[in-house]
């Protein structure tokens, strides 16, 4: 007993412990272990309360944007690409010092370049989330990513088939299952914002971007879009801690481009077409994403009939944030949510970029994804503002559009990652989900009685083509990096390796044709 005199002596007042007896003392004993557990329950709801209560002085919307200088509203407005903090003469310290109010991932954009664990993008998004704490109103950041296909650029992640494979389906259901799926992954990671559901209705199969759609009917792309919407925000577009923010994109026009207008890379080019075209073809998918409530939305990088999208007022602040009718009676949407541009879009506007920055935000943006060159982006914007070109109306109410969607997400309670969603990153019921929509998405043009084909029998199965047994060429775009790349990129399974798998009697003979990257052949 000797070994607990000093706790005793020191806690408890006793100096002797002979005359205690043996039910006393462990009597004595376990109160100090309630006090100790108690103690420790203190102090944790404390450390908690130090994580929690940064925002005390900052509780709304409204009186965030009451409290808030000049710079800390540039601050919020500004998006930067997270290795544009790791560029000379950038610091990450530069979220504190300018209020930065979002960080992405770029395609590709992991802790250590393309990939990464569900654990390591959490320390990584965490990390950049302290920063965003210690400015003087602790405002949280908002990290996005494109999640587009499952949350892709995560080593390990589910992925499913793109848009143009889900909207195959005709299964609006599964759709939401899918992005709750991605939802859940995304939660595992810190990130709370996805740069998905593209809504386009692409009108011309050589647009280069045509696999992003679900579907050329506008009707199927409502639905699927707006399916996709409820499995990232839930039910009635309700937000929370267990949610992360959707964006509809790219508003508006994506696809319906006219041919030879665009990039090399055919990304982008004119709508040359009609307003009234533009309603019936283009624009539902955003009507149904609006009523959905859609958190954000993020402009195209083309243009309607030559003025470039980041630039049109008429589009963004009448027709997608206002009400009333347009000429030919179709109801404008609305919006309630934020507009984000695309990836260094307002850099498109002209060669001056003063003229870009003040354009791009009266055109009704409120978060420019800058993506790097955020300090520029930043006193570009306070020059503009100063000399009177851009209106404080428009900035506080871009602020307060993105601070409603921040506190809507939880974040001034919650901001870091909820670690009980990492372990679900790539679980085998996900990827259960994912096998369904792949069968569901294959679609069978013509059949002349060869399948289904047998386990058993006396034939030969001949598969062609090198990227039958290339994982990362099967995943496409959108996986690990931007345009996906080539061989095991990401944990899966080749069509080759399934085939091998599919538990085929001897007498199936196998037969690879083509240049193959890995695996073993079975048979001629």
């Amino acid at each position: 007993m000797s070994m607990y005199t000093p706790y005793f002596q020191k806690h408890l007042g006793i100096r002797r412990l002979g005359h205690f007896s043996s039910t006393v003392l462990p009597m004595i004993m376990l109160l100090a272990i309630i006090q100790s557990a108690l103690l420790a329950s203190v102090t944790s709801a404390r450390q908690s309360e130090h994580l929690t209560a940064f925002a005390a002085g900052c509780l709304s919307p409204s009186d965030c944007v009451a409290k808030m200088t000049l710079p800390e509203k540039e601050g919020q407005m500004t998006q930067v690409e997270k290795n544009a903090f790791t560029q000379a003469g950038n610091s990450l310290t530069d979220i504190t010092t300018y209020s930065i109010g979002s960080v992405l991932s770029g395609g590709g954009g992991g802790p250590n370049g393309a990939g990464g664990t569900a654990t390591q993008w959490a320390d990584m998004v965490d990390n950049f989330q302290q920063y965003a704490l210690q400015t003087r109103l602790g405002i949280p950041l908002l990290y996005g990513a494109d999640a587009v296909h499952g949350h892709n650029n995560v080593y390990g992640a589910t992925l499913f088939p793109h848009n143009i494979g889900l909207g195959a389906m005709h299964d609006p259901a599964l759709i939401t299952q899918v992005e709750q799926i991605t939802r859940d992954e995304m939660l595992g990671t810190g990130v709370r914002w996805t740069f998905a559901p593209c809504v386009c209705t692409p009108q011309d199969i050589r647009w280069g971007r045509t696999y992003e759609g679900y579907s050329e009917v506008p009707s199927d792309n409502a639905t699927d879009g707006s399916a996709a919407i409820v499995g990232f925000q839930g039910t009635n577009g309700t937000l929370g801690p267990t949610n992360v923010l959707a964006t509809a994109k790219h508003f508006i026009g994506d696809g319906h481009t006219a041919w030879g207008t665009g990039s090399p890379y055919l990304n982008e080019g004119d709508d040359q077409i009609s307003e009234q075209t533009m309603d019936a073809i283009d624009l539902p998918p955003y009507q149904s994403a609006v009523s959905n409530k859609v958190g954000s939305v993020m402009i195209s990088y083309s243009s309607w009939n030559g003025l470039k999208d980041h630039a049109n007022q008429y589009l963004i602040t009448t027709k997608l944030k206002g009400t009333g009718t347009d000429s030919y009676g179709t109801p404008n949407l609305g919006f309630q949510g934020f507009v984000v541009s695309d990836w260094q879009a307002i850099d498109q506007i002209s060669s001056d970029y003063n003229y870009d920055v003040r354009t791009a935000i009266n055109a009704g943006i409120d978060m420019v994804m800058v993506p790097d060159k955020y300090k520029t982006f930043i006193s570009t914007l306070d020059t503009e503002i100063k000399a009177g070109r851009i209106p404080m109306s428009r900035i506080d109410d871009a602020v307060t559009r993105i601070l409603t969607a921040k506190f809507a997400l939880g974040l001034f309670s919650q901001p870091y990652t909820n670690r009980s969603y990492t372990p679900n990153v790539g679980l085998a019921a996900h990827r259960a989900v994912a096998r369904q929509a792949e069968r569901e998405s294959l679609v069978l043009l013509k059949n002349n009685g060869v399948l289904p084909l047998l386990k058993t029998g006396n034939y030969t199965l001949v598969v062609g083509g090198s990227h039958a047994d290339n994982l990362g060429y099967q995943l496409g775009g959108w996986s690990i990096s931007w345009q996906g790349g080539s061989g095991t990129t990401t944990a899966g399974t080749t069509l080759w390796q399934a085939i091998q798998q599919a538990g085929l009697s001897s007498s199936v003979k196998l037969n690879f044709v083509g240049t193959r990257t890995k695996g073993n052949y079975r048979g001629v």
